[in-house]
């Protein structure tokens, strides 16, 4: 793999001589630390989510978890360290709107000398993107893999960082630093940078940099000890992980090493059991010798570990509520997220303390990270963010041509048997079909850069199959988009999408087939000769993927999985623009 790996070093060796410093007895942080009473250091530990889009309007779902109607209320009651934003509470409108929020909630974290938030959301990108429009949009991991740029990684990082700042979002729960060795993942997939270690963590490493030194914005490397190789998904069930100790060190560390090197700001760990790495069947969050065994001794992390949203199913089979949060801090966790009923979890830490099961020496050890890291990023001196700044900056054209270049780079053309690609469309009818996401318009977007007609089949029935096959014997090309076909049990339950694939080649009329998130489909799609991946299926991608089709550009992407008993890893087919 060719990469820039002199300056990427150089800017990791840097930040972590800048970044991974704790605080000292005299910082900023440690006086706030002093100040504060234990009820306050408990509510620091805890991020939790509010409904509404401002800060004083109120929500009746605030009145049901948390006994307060607004979430300025919300923040006050709790003295939470830090809100995680998401579409389904309804806080992400617009820039404005996030901007405004976001003043209001640090105007109610800091009343009577109290202390900023950490104010979250996950904008990895791809499958897992929270901000909504204009907000620029990268493809995800998976095609950053095909990229094979850091460089790529590390702009990715820089603009979606100040997009956040300036909506005043201070943390991105990204990178995804799962390395993804299982085709049948349900949960990681593309959002993982690929497959190779060495190539997860230069890309790990660049986006950690983008994030924090492009942007000034915290990362968090996620899911350790490595969530790549489950067939379980950790939201509905407790995955077990069966990696030797070695295939751990080989496969999945890397990455984290990398983040580490780096000075990322956050590890969060993962609702995993990883027998060879403990034993005692804990999922890794609520695991001592991983978390501080591992990822504070062996690995030498100095930053905050943020558990994974205490909702999951991964993490409350074993234990209940009141006792999760405990052990996580018993672990050696720092930052406790979205926990299902937060006042059963904050009672539940102060009643550890008290009993003399948690000291409170040990709840300073993490309340001192989470302020040193609020001190690093300049919260403790917060500033309200500008709400017209914020609309200029989202979705800024500077920043789409840049997520433009960056997906332009990853495009993957898998097969070309017939020689189909690239295609002369002069003349030509071209239809669109298949999978499309709702929110991005996946089908409309393609077929208004190829000049195409379009059927949005996303399960087809038989009916629509038989549409959609009408509409491809008339025409001289069909592109069918799919999307984790492979997955008849959920994503594709009874294969509706291998059905219409199956019928589209039964026509004898050119096909091409684009997957449009995992890239295994083509392994279930018998008889498809032309095959690429996108890895994505927002607008960018979509226009990147119309010029490779039509020829203006070579598709560059290579495989950064392997396709297994079809494709290796590195595979990627290329011609000459026309």
């Amino acid at each position: 793999m060719r990469t820039r790996p002199v300056a990427l070093l150089a800017l990791a060796v840097l930040s972590a001589a800048l970044c991974s410093t704790p605080a000292s007895a005299s910082s900023p942080a440690d006086a706030v630390l002093r100040r504060m009473t234990l009820p306050e250091k408990v509510g620091q530990l805890f991020t939790g989510y509010v409904y509404g889009g401002d800060a004083k309007t109120a929500a009746a779902d605030n009145r049901r978890l948390y006994g307060v109607d607004t979430p300025a209320e919300v923040v006050a009651k709790y003295h939470l360290g830090g809100i995680v934003y998401f579409s389904w509470t309804n806080n992400l409108q617009n820039p404005r709107q996030i901007a405004t929020l976001s003043n209001g909630l640090q105007a109610a974290a800091t009343a009577g000398n109290g202390v900023p938030l950490t104010i979250s959301t996950d904008q990895e990108h791809g499958v897992v993107s929270r901000m909504p429009a204009p907000a620029t949009q990268f493809p995800g991991g998976m095609a950053l893999g095909a990229g094979r740029n850091p460089a790529d990684a590390y702009r990715t990082g820089q603009v979606t960082g100040a997009e956040l700042r300036a909506v005043g979002i201070t943390q991105a729960w990204a990178p995804d630093a799962d390395v993804n060795v299982n085709p049948a993942n349900p949960v990681i997939g593309v959002r993982s940078f690929g497959s190779d270690p060495s190539l997860a963590a230069a890309l790990t490493a660049g986006q950690v940099l983008g994030f924090q030194v492009g942007a000034g914005e915290s990362a968090a490397a996620k899911h350790f000890p490595g969530h790549g190789d489950t067939a379980t998904d950790s939201h509905t069930g407790l995955p077990v992980i069966t990696h030797t100790r070695e295939e751990w060190q080989r496969i999945d560390a890397p990455p984290f090493r990398a983040a580490i090197a780096a000075g990322v700001d956050a590890i969060m760990s993962a609702h995993i059991v990883v027998p060879a790495l403990d034993p005692a069947g804990d999922p890794a969050t609520l695991s001592k010798p991983i978390i501080t065994g591992l990822l504070r001794g062996e690995l030498g992390y100095r930053g905050v570990i943020v558990s994974d949203s205490l909702e999951m199913a991964g993490v409350r089979q074993k234990y209940g509520d009141d006792r999760v949060p405990v052990l996580a801090l018993k672990a050696g966790v720092d930052m406790l997220l979205m926990p299902p009923d937060p006042q059963v979890a904050i009672d539940a830490v102060l009643g550890a303390v008290a009993s003399g099961e948690l000291t409170e020496e040990r709840v300073d050890e993490s309340v001192r990270r989470i302020l040193a890291l609020k001190q690093k990023r300049g919260l403790l001196r917060w500033t309200p963010v500008d709400p017209g700044a914020a609309e200029l900056s989202v979705g800024s054209a500077g920043h789409v041509r840049v997520a433009q270049a960056v997906t332009d780079r990853t495009i993957t053309a898998i097969r070309n048997d017939a020689g189909l690609l690239p295609y002369s469309a002069a003349g030509k009818k071209i239809f669109v079909t298949g999978w499309n996401s709702s929110a991005y318009g996946t089908v409309p977007a393609l077929a208004e850069a190829l000049g195409a007609g379009s059927l949005t089949t996303n399960l087809p029935d038989d009916a629509k199959i038989a549409e959609a096959v009408a509409a491809a014997s008339a025409s001289d090309l069909t592109v069918v988009l799919t999307n984790r076909a492979w997955d008849t049990g959920a994503a594709d339950p009874g294969g509706r999408q291998q059905a219409l694939v199956k019928a589209l080649v039964a026509t004898g009329r050119p096909l091409v087939v684009v997957a449009v998130r995992d890239p295994y489909d083509i392994a279930y799609l018998p008889g498809v000769t032309t095959y690429l991946a996108t890895y994505s299926y927002t607008e960018v991608s979509m226009k990147s993927l119309a010029r490779v089709l039509l020829g203006a550009m070579p598709p560059r992407g290579k495989l950064p999985v392997e396709i297994p008993g079809l494709f290796p890893y590195g595979h990627g087919l290329t011609w000459d623009a026309t």
